[in-house]
């Protein structure tokens, strides 16, 4: 993947910042990082970092530590980010970054929706470089603050009710209600929800790994094609439709077997519920695109934009038409960064 040294260095760069910055805005660079060096624009880094650097602000300090006692009143209090951080460091260099992995996902699960699903989407990248690269310190580090972020912005959805079954997840998409009030933020938005389709099929029922793998693919690709014509509505918070089940996705592989399902339904909880709090009305006319997955990327990168940059890697696994149509389309409708 990177024989630069590049996204090292770049991630210990990006980890003496705290994981949102004004307030509650997300810290998109170690995603965006992860996702240039993958696709061969690590020579790009460092400019890139030297603009996004400057929006960041400094971890911040820490309060109470975190221990294997407390950990339950901790679990949501985003003054803890640094708290929480602190511990998963420690837990990852004590023990497997796997073992780790397997104790707090089913724990932080529930709260996949919390900060916009940001949190889980930063687990997400973290976890495919380290299945796929050198486990070095600085990559296990980046999922020790990915971790830490989720644990303390945890909040789960709202319980919500079943509607008719569904025959799949683009038709289960199309089927979610839109939250009335769409003039809110997205934790006002969340907390209009009151229902989704009764998907994935056979939910209650057992399913084989590959079918939920196969369920949670099905779901990463409609959403990224929904983009195409429904990305108008809200071109920034609707990637997280697509990005937050893909990053669900490809962390199954480190996950056991029994963990998969319960991942499958959240997975699908949080691209329903950013569909519902930002759907447009009405769909939009797309172009299709003849740029190929590696041209739409280099546009992405020279483009700059964080969440583009995040949902072009997205839509570059579902890899079809559509979805590089989607992609240009994220690009258009975006405001660049570079």
């Amino acid at each position: 993947m990177d024989t630069t040294g590049i996204l090292d260095e770049s991630l210990e760069r990006l980890h003496v910042s705290g994981p949102e910055r004004d307030g509650w805005l997300s810290n998109h660079g170690p995603m965006a990082v992860e996702a240039l060096v993958r696709h061969g624009q690590a020579p790009v880094v460092h400019r890139w970092l030297d603009y996004y650097s400057a929006k960041l602000e400094d971890m911040p300090p820490t309060d109470t530590p975190v221990t294997a006692a407390n950990w339950q009143a901790a679990l949501g209090d985003p003054r803890r980010i640094a708290d929480w951080t602190v511990y998963f460091a420690r837990d990852t260099a004590e023990r497997p970054w796997r073992d780790v992995l397997a104790e707090w996902w089913p724990r932080l699960l529930p709260g996949i929706a919390a900060g916009a699903t940001h949190p889980a989407i930063r687990v997400g990248h973290a976890v495919r470089t380290l299945l796929t690269t050198d486990e070095t310190a600085p990559r296990v580090m980046e999922l020790a603050h990915a971790l830490g972020y989720w644990a303390a912005r945890h909040q789960p959805l709202p319980a919500l009710g079943l509607l008719a079954p569904v025959p799949d997840a683009a038709a289960a998409l199309d089927a979610v209600p839109r939250v009335p009030d769409q003039t809110g933020g997205i934790v006002e938005r969340f907390a209009g929800l009151t229902a989704f389709p009764d998907w994935p099929p056979a939910r209650g029922l057992p399913l084989a790994p590959d079918d939920v793998r196969d369920r949670l693919a099905e779901l990463v690709a409609a959403a990224v094609h929904r983009y195409a014509s429904h990305g108008h509505g809200a071109p920034i918070m609707l990637v997280h439709a697509a990005t937050a089940p893909n990053a669900v996705l490809r962390t199954l592989p480190a996950l056991p077997h029994e963990l998969w399902a319960p991942s499958l339904e959240a997975a699908w909880a949080a691209s329903a519920a950013v569909t519902a709090a930002y759907s447009p009305a009405t769909p939009a006319p797309y172009a299709p695109t003849r740029l190929t997955s590696e041209e739409v990327f280099e546009r992405a990168a020279a483009h700059g934009d964080d969440h583009t940059i995040k949902f072009t890697d997205t839509a570059l696994d579902v890899g079809d038409g559509t979805a590089l149509a989607a992609a240009v389309r994220s690009i258009d409708l975006n405001e660049p960064a570079l």
